[in-house]
């Protein structure tokens, strides 16, 4: 069978605090009608990326409100991840060579996990390219209702990839869930359509509250010097996140402010095979300047550093090219941080320009940026404030769960009004005759 991922329980109750006990009470009104549903999520690794974050938490809230929910992950050989990870790209209008080798590499491996899938759900969820194919080689297989996920932006994706996928997406899915209505992209009309942007977890080990003096220490063990100004940008190393361009608008910041640091701080995700090699990029352009400091996972960096690297951060930013969300900006403004974002993907949604944060265009935009945040921190720490409000009204797991739910019942109506339509047609036609 495909891999299954184990969650550690989670209490909707422990969220009351946060989003307050009229936002529980709803969730639990809403999960009523659907207790006992057996709900599956795929996706292509249990670690590194916004998709297993969101699971991790989402996964045993489900479980929480009497729901049967599970989680598994695809297997792939390397070859196979290094196509999809083009696929990525393709879909995000980045141009790709495409060739026939690839088709079947990305075919076979579908086809192999089509195999490994057992069981029978009331609702499948099916999340991003890399295990699109599964319900057309497996038949679906007695599943009631598989809804394809897409995380990314395809808005303006590069055709061959995406009419690759098109037909398996529009024949085999019952919905699909977008974050914005816009990453949809013409020609692309799901029988139903739900828009839901991502969340982050205010409960996770990277986002729960962690004393100023621990999260200092924990980042001075990293060699940076928690009494001069930090720079922080926390992504994957992947050329969308533009870590060369960061390296660019602190250098451009560095003649202004005198000891300004930065980190850029990413994972290593098993789906993404590109890692290294942009990690490689970045340790070339930054040189021998020893205040930059590139680190990842292989150098002890996991939620509970980053989350110490967003809560001594001067200033965060993600200056992205292309992006669907950015989970990691909604993580820092939780923190209180003014975040300078790119205006692109789903950044916007999450940045409100002037109140919470920085929207830019470019290196300049952003190194200027950077250095009127620095030098006004009174005003960076207003941004901040209102950063918290904004995530805690529109970005956390409750409202994601909830937006779930909503989208669950409705499908289960549809399959029941449409089978109710069904019986009531064979009468007819059986009484005519």
């Amino acid at each position: 069978m495909l891999q299954s991922v184990q969650t550690e329980a989670r209490s909707l109750a422990d969220y009351a605090p946060i989003v307050g006990e009229q936002t529980i009470d709803a969730i639990r009104q809403e999960a009523r009608e659907l207790a006992g549903a057996r709900v599956l999520n795929i996706n292509a690794t249990a670690y590194g990326g916004g998709v297993a974050e969101i699971l991790r938490s989402s996964v045993p809230l489900m479980r929480d409100v009497g729901i049967d929910a599970e989680w598994q992950t695809i297997v792939g050989e390397r070859e196979f991840f290094l196509v999809t990870k083009a696929f990525h790209n393709a879909l995000q209008g980045h141009s790709i060579n495409l060739t026939d080798d690839m088709r079947d590499v990305f075919l076979r491996d579908n086809e192999l996990n089509a195999r490994l899938f057992e069981g029978e759900y009331d609702f499948v969820i099916v999340h991003d390219p890399q295990p699109a194919l599964i319900p057309h080689y497996c038949g679906r297989k007695g599943s009631k209702h598989w809804i394809w996920r897409c995380h990314i932006d395809t808005s303006t994706p590069y055709l061959p990839v995406r009419d690759l996928l098109k037909p398996y997406l529009l024949e085999e899915y019952d919905a699909a869930i977008y974050t914005l209505p816009d990453y949809v992209g013409s020609g692309m009309a799901f029988e139903r359509l739900y828009i839901i942007p991502p969340s982050i977890d205010p409960l996770s080990i990277k986002n729960s509250p962690m004393d100023v003096g621990d999260a200092r220490m924990i980042v001075g063990r990293f060699g940076i010097d928690i009494n001069r100004p930090l720079l922080v940008q926390v992504s994957r190393f992947d050329p969308w996140k533009d870590p060369l361009g960061v390296i660019d608008a602190y250098r451009m910041a560095k003649g202004q402010i005198e000891g300004i640091q930065l980190a850029l701080v990413g994972s290593m995700a098993s789906d993404d095979p590109e890692g290294m090699l942009y990690f490689a990029h970045a340790l070339r352009r930054a040189g021998e300047d020893y205040d930059i400091h590139i680190l990842s996972n292989l150098d002890g960096v996991f939620d509970r550093e980053v989350n110490a690297f967003q809560t001594v951060a001067d200033v965060v930013i993600q200056k992205s090219t292309r992006e669907g969300f950015g989970l990691v900006v909604t993580e820092a403004m939780w923190k209180g941080k003014p975040v300078i974002g790119a205006k692109v993907g789903g950044i916007p949604l999450q940045i409100l320009d002037g109140e919470t944060g920085y929207l830019i265009n470019g290196i300049e935009d952003c190194a200027r940026a950077c250095v009127f945040l620095v030098q006004n921190p009174g005003w960076a720490a207003q941004m901040g404030a209102n950063a918290v409000e904004h995530v805690r009204k529109n970005f956390l797991t409750t409202r994601h769960l909830l937006d779930h739910l909503l989208m669950l019942k409705d499908l289960g109506r549809q399959r029941e009004s449409k089978s109710s339509g069904a019986r009531a047609g064979e009468e007819t036609k059986g009484m005519a005759q």
